[in-house]
């Protein structure tokens, strides 16, 4: 398959993941990734979907807003695995007390593994190789 194909498509999964960041939709963001995921925290131990989609569920629900966004810093296709390398800025509001809420930015750089199965392009591995959080 082309590159341009490639990430025409994979550019699209990325709209519909940050749609999902920003409504906290679990299932809509966790659609993307494959059962066989294997997800890579920053200085953290992998863990599999599973284990993720729980964790996302918990991060989820102390956070009033998300607002994120990226930009592909590189990409390379071999042996039918599309890599790439993002940068992600996301902002996050947290409640605090009452009315009040407390503002955070996370900036990372992501590295995601994606593989055609069936048809259909899925994450089978990400990396959080950076994060700052302030």
């Amino acid at each position: 398959m082309e590159t341009d194909l490639i990430l025409s498509a994979v550019n699209e999964l990325h709209q519909k993941e940050n749609q999902a960041l920003e409504s906290k939709d679990v299932t809509a963001y966790t659609e993307m990734f494959d059962d066989g995921l294997s997800f890579t925290p920053f200085e953290k131990p992998t863990i599999n979907k599973r284990d993720f989609t729980i964790d996302l569920k918990k991060y989820f629900s102390g956070i009033k807003e998300i607002h994120s966004s990226y930009y592909r810093i590189k990409s390379s296709m071999e042996e039918e695995v599309f890599t790439e390398k993002i940068a992600r800025k996301s902002v996050l509001l947290k409640p605090k007390m009452l009315v009040f809420s407390k503002k955070q930015t996370i900036q990372t750089e992501e590295i995601y593994h994606w593989k055609n199965i069936k048809g259909e392009w899925k994450v089978i591995a990400l990396e959080i190789v950076l994060e700052e959080k302030y």
